[in-house]
C-alpha cells in the first residue's frame, strides 16, 4: 500500500530512517544501539503498542549488512542479554514513507511518550574492536 497513514497502514512497520556515514559511525554500532532501546524479543509489540506495525525489523541496504544483522542477533543470543529469542525480522529494504505531521518529533513533544524505549546503559555486547554505540544529535 503506497503512501501509508497512521488509520491505513496495513502491511508497514513504524520504523526511523537512518542516513549515516560508516567511515564516522559503524553499522554495527548502529545495531547495538537498536537493540539496547526496545525489546527485540516481543513478536509484533513494543509496549503496550500490539499489532504488525510494532515489530522489531532491520531494513539492510546491501549483503554485508544482512550479514552483520544476522551476526549481531546470534552474538546477543548467545550472551543471553535478552530474556527470550531475538525476534527482530530482517529484511531487504523498502520504500519509505514519512509519518504525518503530528506523528514526527513525537518523543520531542511527548518525553515520556514511550516508556519501553530507553538506552540500557548496561546492555553492551562485549566488542573491544569496536567503539560503543552513540547517540548523535539530531541535525536540523
Amino acid at each position: 500500500m503506497p503512501d501509508p497513514t497512521y488509520a491505513r497502514h496495513y502491511g508497514h512497520a513504524e520504523a526511523v530512517e537512518v542516513t549515516f556515514d560508516p567511515s564516522v559511525l559503524a553499522y554495527r554500532s548502529l545495531l547495538e544501539l537498536f537493540f539496547q532501546i526496545h525489546d527485540p524479543t516481543t513478536y509484533e509489540q513494543q509496549g503496550s503498542d500490539v499489532g504488525p506495525s510494532y515489530r522489531s525489523a532491520i531494513f539492510y541496504t546491501t549483503e554485508v549488512q544482512k550479514e552483520v544483522a544476522l551476526t549481531t542477533i546470534a552474538e546477543i543470543e548467545a550472551s543471553g542479554s535478552w530474556p527470550g529469542p531475538v525476534v527482530s525480522e530482517i529484511n531487504p529494504e523498502e520504500p519509505f514513507w514519512e509519518a504525518e505531521p503530528e506523528h514526527q518529533e513525537y518523543l520531542v513533544r511527548y518525553p515520556g511518550g514511550y516508556s519501553c524505549h530507553f538506552v540500557r546503559p548496561t546492555w553492551r555486547l562485549d566488542r573491544s574492536d569496536e567503539r560503543p554505540a552513540v547517540i548523535l544529535d539530531r541535525k536540523s
